[in-house]
C-alpha cells in the first residue's frame, strides 16, 4: 500500500535535512586541512577547478554546435524534406528510426528466463563466473586507479619522480577501449534494431566523463576509502534526483536506509585522521569533487534509465554512450594539447602506459560483466556482488597502499554495508509482495 502524501512529503524534507547537516557537520574540518591541499598544486594550471572550466569549454565548442545543428533540421522539418546521401545519417542521429517500446526490460527478463530453464550447477557456474568477474575487473581498476593518481612515476634515489596530472586522458583513455569493445560486441552478437536519436545519448556522455573526472580528481584530495563510502552513499542523491526528474516515490525502508548510510559516512569523515599523505587527507576541494561526482553519476543514471524506454540493449547504451564520451575527450584534449603531452609521458614511463591499458581494460570487460550479470540474475544478485567488491576495496587499499581507519571510522564504514545489505534484503521482499498484488494495484516505484 502506498504511504500518505502527507508524510512521504515530511520524510523528503526530512531526508534533505539530515543530508544537509551531514555535510556541515563535516566541512569545518576538512576546510580546516584545505591549507594542506596547496602543496599539492604545482601551478594555476593544475588547480583542479581551473581544469574542471577548461574541460567544460572544450565540451561546450562540441555541444553548442551540435545543438544549434539538431534545432536547424528540426526547424526544417527534415523527416520529411532531406534526401540525398547524408539522409539516413542525419535521420539516425537527430530524429531516429523507432517508436518507444511500452516494455524496455523484455531484453533482460527474456535472458533471465533462458537462465531459469538452465540446470541449478549451470546457474552457479555462472554466478561463480559473474562474481569472479565483476571482483577481478573492479578491484584490479581500484588498486590500478589510485596507484596512477595518487604515486610518481620514475622516481630514482636522487630522483623523487612525477605524477600524471591529467585526469581527462584517463577517462578518454577509458571510452576509447569501452566503445571499441561495446562495437565489437553489437556487431558479432545480434542486437535489438536500434531506434533512439542518437544526439540523446550525448547527454548521459556528458555527465559520465564528467563525474569519472571528478572521481579521478578527487583521489588527489583524499583517500580510497573515503571516495568509496562516497559512492556507496550515492543512493540518497539518486533518490533526490528521482524525485525531481522522475517523480517517484519511496518506502520508509528506503528512508531508513538512506539515513543510516549518511550516518555511517558521517561517522567516517568526522573520525579520519590525516595520515603522512598529503595525497590522502580530505579536504573541501574533495569533498567538492565527491559531490560532483554522485550528483554528475545520479544525472547519467536516471538519463539512461529514460532512454530505456526506447527499445535497445544495454550493451547499445554503452556504444551510444562512449561514442559521444570519445568525441568529447578528444575534442577537449586536442584543444588544451593535452593528448601530445599525455603521450609523451606514456612514452617516458612504460609503467604508466601498462597501468593506463590496464585500467581501460577492466573499466571496459567490467562494464560487460555489469550488462550480463544483471541479464542473468538481475539486479539484487549484482548489488550484492558489488557491495562486497566495495567492502573488499577498501580492504585492499589500506593493506596496499596503507590507510589507517580509527575504531568509530570502522563502526560507520560496517554501519554503511549493513545499510546496502538491508536495502538489498528489503527491495527482494517488495519484489516478491508486488507479484502477488491483485491486478490494477501498482506498487510504489523504487530507484
Amino acid at each position: 500500500m502506498r504511504p500518505p502524501p502527507g508524510s512521504m512529503l515530511l520524510a523528503d524534507q526530512a531526508l534533505s535535512r539530515l543530508c544537509l547537516a551531514v555535510v556541515l557537520a563535516a566541512l569545518p574540518t576538512m576546510a580546516a586541512n584545505e591549507v594542506v591541499s596547496a602543496a599539492l598544486q604545482d601551478s594555476w594550471g593544475d588547480f583542479w577547478l581551473f581544469r574542471f572550466f577548461l574541460n567544460a569549454a572544450g565540451y561546450a565548442s562540441i555541444m553548442v554546435p551540435g545543438f544549434l545543428l539538431i534545432q536547424y533540421f528540426k526547424r526544417k522539418n527534415y523527416l520529411e524534406t532531406g534526401r540525398g546521401i547524408c539522409f539516413p545519417v542525419i535521420k539516425s542521429c537527430v530524429f531516429g528510426s523507432e517508436a518507444k517500446s511500452a516494455h524496455p526490460d523484455d531484453i533482460s527478463l527474456a535472458a533471465r528466463n533462458e537462465t531459469m530453464e538452465s540446470s541449478t550447477a549451470q546457474q552457479i557456474l555462472k554466478l561463480l563466473f559473474c562474481a569472479a568477474g565483476l571482483q577481478a575487473s573492479y578491484l584490479t581498476w581500484g588498486v590500478l586507479q589510485e596507484r596512477v593518481m595518487t604515486r610518481t612515476y620514475g622516481a630514482t634515489e636522487t630522483d623523487p619522480g612525477e605524477k600524471f596530472k591529467d585526469s581527462q586522458f584517463l577517462v578518454f583513455m577509458n571510452r576509447i577501449l569501452a566503445f571499441t569493445v561495446a562495437g565489437l560486441y553489437c556487431a558479432l552478437t545480434k542486437q535489438p534494431r536500434h531506434g533512439a536519436p542518437m544526439y540523446k545519448y550525448s547527454f548521459a556522455s556528458l555527465s559520465n566523463i564528467l563525474s569519472s573526472w571528478c572521481q579521478y580528481e578527487a583521489l588527489k584530495y583524499i583517500s580510497f576509502p573515503t571516495q568509496v563510502l562516497a559512492k556507496a552513499s550515492k543512493v540518497i542523491p539518486v533518490m533526490l534526483m528521482g524525485k525531481l526528474v522522475s517523480r517517484k516515490s519511496y518506502e520508509y525502508w528506503e528512508y531508513l536506509t538512506a539515513v543510516l548510510i549518511s550516518v555511517g559516512v558521517s561517522m567516517f569523515l568526522l573520525s579520519s585522521a590525516p595520515t603522512k599523505h598529503l595525497s590522502t587527507v580530505t579536504t573541501f576541494s574533495g569533498v567538492v569533487l565527491l559531490a560532483g561526482y554522485i550528483v554528475f553519476d545520479s544525472f547519467t543514471s536516471n538519463w539512461q534509465d529514460a532512454l530505456f524506454t526506447y527499445k535497445m540493449s544495454p550493451v547499445q547504451m554503452m556504444f551510444g554512450v562512449n561514442v559521444f564520451s570519445c568525441l568529447f575527450t578528444m575534442g577537449s584534449l586536442l584543444e588544451q594539447g593535452a593528448l601530445l603531452e599525455s603521450a609523451r609521458f606514456m612514452a617516458r614511463h612504460s609503467e604508466f602506459a601498462a597501468h593506463a591499458m590496464l585500467l581501460s581494460i577492466c573499466s571496459a570487460f567490467g562494464q560487460l560483466f555489469i550488462f550480463y550479470t544483471i541479464n542473468q540474475f538481475g539486479a539484487a544478485v549484482f548489488t550484492i556482488i558489488m557491495t562486497l567488491r566495495q567492502a573488499f576495496a577498501i580492504l585492499l587499499s589500506c593493506l596496499i597502499y596503507g590507510h589507517a581507519i580509527t575504531v568509530v571510522g570502522g563502526l560507520g564504514v560496517a554501519v554503511v554495508f549493513m545499510a546496502l545489505f538491508l536495502r538489498v534484503y528489503a527491495r527482494s521482499r517488495m519484489k516478491k509482495r508486488s507479484k502477488k498484488l491483485p491486478a490494477g494495484e501498482v506498487p510504489v516505484q523504487k530507484v
